[in-house]
C-alpha cells in the first residue's frame, strides 16, 4: 500500500513541478519567479524523501538536508537582490 501511495505522491509533485517551471519562466514580476524557485527547491526535497522512501534507505537523508541549505542561501540572496539590486554590497571609500 505505502508503494502506491509514494507513487501517487512522486506523479503529483512532478505534476507540480512543471507548473512550477512554467511559472518561474513566465512569472509576471520577479518575486513570483523568486517564490516559484523557492517552491521548487521544496518540491526536490520531497521527491528526495519519497525516493528514500520507495528505495527504503537512508543515503538519500543527506541529499535533503544539502538541499534545504543551499536552499536558504539562495532564498537569502534572491531576496536581498530583489530589495537592494545587489547582493554583495562594497564600500570602495
Amino acid at each position: 500500500m505505502i508503494r502506491y501511495v509514494t507513487i501517487a505522491c512522486l506523479i503529483v509533485i512532478s505534476i507540480s513541478l512543471i507548473i512550477l517551471m512554467y511559472r518561474a519562466i513566465k512569472g509576471p514580476t520577479n518575486p513570483d519567479r523568486a517564490v516559484a524557485l523557492d517552491t521548487i527547491g521544496i518540491n526536490l526535497m520531497a521527491i528526495a524523501g519519497l525516493m528514500a522512501i520507495l528505495l527504503i534507505t537512508t543515503q538519500l537523508n543527506d541529499v535533503i538536508l544539502l538541499i534545504g541549505i543551499l536552499l536558504f542561501i539562495g532564498t537569502v540572496a534572491i531576496a536581498k537582490f530583489l530589495e537592494k539590486g545587489v547582493i554583495i554590497e562594497r564600500d570602495l571609500d
